[in-house]
This record gives C-alpha cells, sequence and structure tokens, in this order.
C-alpha cells in the first residue's frame, strides 16, 4: 500500500482519503491508509469504539407498507392469493390479498403504488421518539432507507418514488437524522432494495381464477397509463421494477441504480452505519471502501459501521456481523449485532409482541458476547408508536437507570457467562423466547469491574461458581461487593466453590439484577 504525504496535506484519489488510524492501539501512531473494493484491504477495518460503547440501538421499519397495518411484507403478499413458495411465509399472500381485496380494492384497480398517498405520517414526532428511546438505553438509530418495496424515504435523486415527493412529502431520513443528533445518539439508514427485482415479480401477475381472472395487476402499468391520476409523471416501472421473466437474475441497470442511490444518500447524509438486509449487495464492495474511506474525511478517523447478514467468518473482521431475529451462542471475537423486533416488523393490528423482560434478557446476553442489540419498533402510518410500545420504552428507562453501567461502554469477560441454558442453533434461533434460571449469570466489564448479571433473581444468596478464590482476577483481589440499585451493604466470600453473596430480602428492580464485583 503506497503512502503519500506532500506538506501535512493528504492527497486525495478517486475521493479516497488515505489516513485512517488502528483505533483498537491507541497508543500506537496514526496509520496512513486507503480502504480498496476488496476483502483484503477491508480487513484493516477497526470496529470503532462508539459502536462497542453504545450496546443498543432502535430500528424504525416504517414506510407506506405500514397504512394497511398488516405486518411484514405486505408490498408482496396482496398480490399473493395463492399460498407463497416460502415456507416460512406460508399464507402469508392468501391472508393480505383477502384484506387488501376487502379494505382497497383489487389490486389492478388499487395496487401498492396506492397506498403511498395515505402514508402521511402526519403526527409525525421524531423529536419525542428519539428522547423516549434514549431514555430506554439506546445510544444508535438506524432508520429505514427503502425497504423490499423500493420506496426511498429520503430526497432521492435516483428513485422518484420517495418520500419528499409523494406521500409524507417530507425527507423522513433527515428528520430521522436530526433528531438523533439532538439526542446525542448515533444514526443508522438501513437498505433492503437489493430484492424488490424479484420482490416485486407478483405485481405483473394476475388472478388464476375468480371474477378477475387474467385482469393484470397494477405492475403492469406504464407512465403513460398515469395521465389524469394522481401518479401522473411518474413511472410504475421505477417502482415496481422493469418486466422480466421471473427469477431472471438482476441486470446491471437494477444494480448500478441501487449503488447510486446507496452512495447518493451515503454522500448527502453521511450516516455512522448503514445496514444491508444480506450480504454487501452484488459484492459491491466499493460500497464498503468509499463509505469507510469518506468516515476517514468527515471524522479523521474511520467511525463507520456496515452492518451485514450471512458473511462468512473470515471476512468478519471487514464488517460488523449481524445476525437477524437470533443470538450468538459463543463470546465472538470481533464486535457483533442481533437485529430483531419488539412488536413485528411493520406495525400490525395483530402483533407478535414480546416482553420488556425477554428484550433485557437477550441484551444482557448478547452485551457478554461482544455484541449489540438493535430493536425494531414499530409506527402507525400517521409516524406514532403503539401504547405497549411506549409502556416498554419506559419499562426499559426503569432497568437502565440502575444497570446501564454493567452495559453501556462495557467489554466481555474471559467467559460470557454461566447457567444451564445455552444458544445452539445460531441464526434464526428465535433466541429471545429462551426461559432463563436463577443460575444463569452474564459478566461484563469496565475498568476494574466485573459485573455478574443475574437473569432471575435468586433469592437471599447466590454462588458465582465462576470465581472461585483460586481465580485470578485482572483486577486482583475483591474489594467490594454490591448490588446495582441498593445502597444496603453486602456479605460476601469466596471458597472454591465460587463467589458467595448474601443478597437483600427483596428483589431490587426487575427482569434482571447486577452484582459489581470491584477490585483495586
Amino acid at each position: 500500500m503506497k503512502k503519500y504525504i506532500i506538506l501535512g496535506f493528504f492527497i486525495l484519489f478517486e475521493l479516497k482519503p488515505i489516513y485512517s488510524q488502528n483505533q483498537s492501539k491507541k497508543s500506537k501512531s496514526p496509520e496512513l491508509q486507503v480502504f480498496e473494493p476488496n476483502w483484503e484491504s477491508l480487513k484493516q477495518y477497526d470496529c470503532p469504539q462508539w459502536f462497542r460503547d453504545a450496546k443498543f440501538g432502535i430500528w424504525a421499519h416504517w414506510g407506506p407498507q405500514s397504512v394497511a397495518e398488516f405486518g411484514d411484507w405486505y408490498a408482496r403478499f396482496l398480490y399473493k392469493p395463492q399460498t407463497d413458495t416460502s415456507a416460512w411465509r406460508k399464507n402469508g399472500g392468501i391472508k393480505a390479498y383477502a384484506h387488501h381485496l376487502a379494505t382497497y380494492g383489487h389490486p389492478s384497480q388499487f395496487g401498492y403504488k396506492d397506498l403511498i398517498p395515505l402514508f402521511k405520517a402526519e403526527k409525525f414526532n421524531p423529536e419525542e421518539l428519539m428522547k423516549l428511546y434514549h431514555q430506554a438505553g439506546a445510544r444508535y438509530f438506524m432508520s429505514m432507507g427503502q425497504h423490499h418495496d423500493n420506496f426511498d424515504m429520503w430526497n432521492s435523486k435516483y428513485q422518484p418514488w420517495n418520500a419528499v415527493n409523494m406521500g409524507p412529502k417530507k425527507d423522513i431520513v433527515k428528520a430521522w437524522q436530526i433528531a438523533a443528533k439532538n439526542n446525542q445518539m448515533k444514526f443508522g439508514v438501513s437498505f433492503h432494495g437489493q430484492t424488490s427485482w424479484s420482490w416485486f415479480e407478483a405485481s405483473r401477475g394476475a388472478d388464476i381464477d375468480g371474477p378477475y381472472k387474467g385482469v393484470p395487476y397494477d405492475g403492469n402499468l406504464t407512465k403513460a397509463d398515469g395521465k389524469g391520476k394522481w401518479w401522473e409523471g411518474y413511472d410504475p416501472q421505477d417502482l415496481y421494477g422493469e418486466p422480466h421473466e421471473p427469477d431472471a437474475p438482476r441486470n446491471e441497470r437494477f444494480k448500478q441504480n441501487f449503488y447510486n442511490r446507496t452512495m447518493d444518500l451515503i454522500d448527502n447524509y453521511k450516516p455512522d452505519l448503514i445496514y444491508f438486509d444480506g450480504g454487501i449487495p452484488f459484492e459491491w464492495l466499493q460500497i464498503a471502501s468509499n463509505f469507510y474511506n469518506k468516515s476517514i474525511q468527515w471524522n479523521g478517523v474511520n467511525q463507520a459501521v456496515i452492518n451485514v447478514k450471512g458473511v462468512a467468518p473470515e471476512k468478519q473482521k471487514a464488517v460488523v456481523f449481524d445476525i437477524e431475529n437470533g443470538q450468538s451462542g459463543s463470546l465472538r471475537k470481533y464486535p457483533w449485532q442481533t437485529d430483531t423486533s419488539f412488536d413485528g416488523w411493520f406495525i400490525s393490528k395483530t402483533p407478535y409482541v414480546t416482553t420488556t423482560k425477554k428484550v433485557i434478557q437477550q441484551l444482557v446476553d448478547i452485551v457478554s458476547k461482544n455484541g449489540n442489540l438493535m430493536l425494531n419498533i414499530t409506527q402507525r402510518s400517521d409516524g406514532t408508536i403503539t401504547d405497549t410500545a411506549e409502556k416498554f420504552l419506559k419499562e426499559m428507562a426503569s432497568w437502565m437507570a440502575i444497570n446501564s453501567e454493567a452495559i453501556h461502554g462495557t467489554r466481555p469477560w474471559e467467559i460470557y457467562g454461566e447457567g444451564p441454558v445455552k444458544i445452539e442453533k445460531g441464526e434464526q434461533n428465535k433466541a429471545q423466547r429462551l426461559n432463563y434460571t436463577k443460575e444463569d449469570i452474564r459478566f461484563t466489564t469496565k475498568g476494574n469491574n466485573l459485573y455478574a448479571i443475574i437473569m432471575e433473581w435468586p433469592g437471599k444468596e447466590i454462588t458465582i461458581k465462576s470465581l472461585p478464590k483460586s481465580k485470578k482476577i485482572w483486577f486482583g483481589d475483591i474489594k467490594e461487593v454490591k448490588l446495582l440499585g441498593s445502597s444496603e451493604s453486602l456479605k460476601w466470600k469466596q471458597d472454591e466453590s465460587g463467589l458467595k453473596v448474601s443478597l437483600p430480602e427483596n428483589a431490587v428492580g426487575k427482569y434482571a439484577y447486577t452484582i459489581k464485583i470491584s477490585g483495586n
């Protein structure tokens, strides 16, 4: 790798700065480097400290699909009167199609595009929501950039079907970004549109039976068909994708458009992190190298994070590995993330809602294994969240008021924990449904403190088996043992069975309980 310095100024080639820093080794002098679009170069990456400190983020799956309040993938399912071929989506199409037909009409006459004017965001108050998210312990926020529905939530140069031109007629991404900055939270944007090529193929179909048999859905419309309609001047093919044979590979125009839209957002909004729903789209590593290099331009050092699912272990140094709806079974060498949802991916009148306790226990387990949790909170099309979600956020805030020092800014210990509950299936293990016991303990560290977070209140005494008297701890001898949230002086002793701690008669707080073990 070549280095160029002239009179203290940095020479830029192809808009790529050549300054970076190994942030994990503060004693080392800054090194000059350029990230190139290949995995070997990207492995120079070090996850920034802000992400490692943040631990908890909130995500907003929100857009025109929220209008129907019928859950995830509505824009696809409304065109699927038959059972979807994906086993895990079984019957999704049948239900959504029936709902759409009864509520809005046949998709030949009222398709997904016609939900967009109903997406008004008229009660959207990002500042109020961001305050709730920050109080709940979130330290970064992820805005929806584009879902599989191919609708851009920002002032997009390369997609006319966007939230500034229609629907809310406001820049949703920018509004979220301003609110995040006002609340000292890092800001990210997620991209899912690389799959819209095949995802929207159903919009060009037709019913195979019934009164509308053979009548083409609105995905077959062209720009010329819009004369006199609300969408006059816009081409439905820009939303639904250009016609192609089912399962045909994505062409270069589609790929280039996705790249242009992604770089348009990066250039104009300067996010701290971006998320791809899958691997880096089309192995387009230029996105990653550009983003990292631009972050160096903006910040002096690379502060960028890219969340990527399904990346091979040997590439996980180059990005932040993401597990959807699951957890890691082990303490991971590199920082990683779980993304999951509190109340579904898009708002539904009949959502699956997890509990505050489950979320907190999941967060604790993830943090003990060097990870972060990014949790989706759904919104109605008017921009508001549900009363259930608001109650959850306030319960999270109460827990964080006691226990946040064992979460924010911590690092893992040499082991993640002890107890009978183990994660065994890796990705898609639905680990948020685990039932932890009073013997399940997870560890985090900060300074000369070791935090032992107990998943269930153990009663009058607990033995931390990982801390026998012969155990050498990095800070030396134990000097003090406290229960966060309690002013009581705890009695404790160590023998070869572990650290035995006497606890207050009644539990302090709810959901999970932190013993702070301090040294010199």
